[in-house]
């Protein structure tokens, strides 16, 4: 260990390595998965005539007012606090924090649970297309993340 001569600064700490081609592509289909994310919610506020149609078809007399009125801001919220937490694990991603890849890993589950059910729901295709898309980023992601030369850079990291 070096001790640094009176009155200098100490010798800087090891330089971390920069992130390996995986995950910069990972935390890129992130950042367009937030962006996507937002979207989605813009195009489901767009298509939400259609989405009351298709909820008044498969429930007649079923779908009220309630209903109607929470779906506006369910799908802010959602996109909103998406987004957020797709920017908030690219950013830890980027920075090799392994906590964030199990975690966008976790939330990549249950966003394909929510994708599953969606797809028999009763809702607008266009907001189905989108949602499917938001989720194909998130796969993308995912298997970015795990690949072999990913793995050595989170493993080297400390969290």
């Amino acid at each position: 260990m070096h001790q640094a001569y009176p009155g200098t600064a100490p010798l800087p700490g090891p330089q971390r390595p920069p992130a390996p081609a995986p995950v910069r592509r990972a935390v890129g289909a992130m950042y367009a998965g937030a962006a996507a994310n937002l979207a989605y919610a813009l195009v489901f506020i767009a298509t939400l005539d259609s989405t009351r149609l298709a909820l008044d078809r498969a429930a007649p007399g079923r779908a009220n007012e309630l209903q109607h009125h929470v779906l506006v801001p369910a799908a802010v919220t959602q996109g909103v606090l998406g987004a957020a937490l797709w920017i908030f694990i690219a950013l830890a991603c980027r920075r090799g924090r392994n906590w964030a890849r199990i975690t966008g890993t976790v939330l990549f589950g249950l966003a394909t649970l929510d994708v599953l059910g969606n797809l028999s729901a009763p809702q607008a295709v266009a907001a189905k297309l989108f949602g499917t898309v938001v989720w194909l980023l998130g796969l993308a992601a995912v298997v970015l993340l795990w690949r072999r030369p990913s793995s050595a850079f989170f493993h080297g990291q400390r969290s």
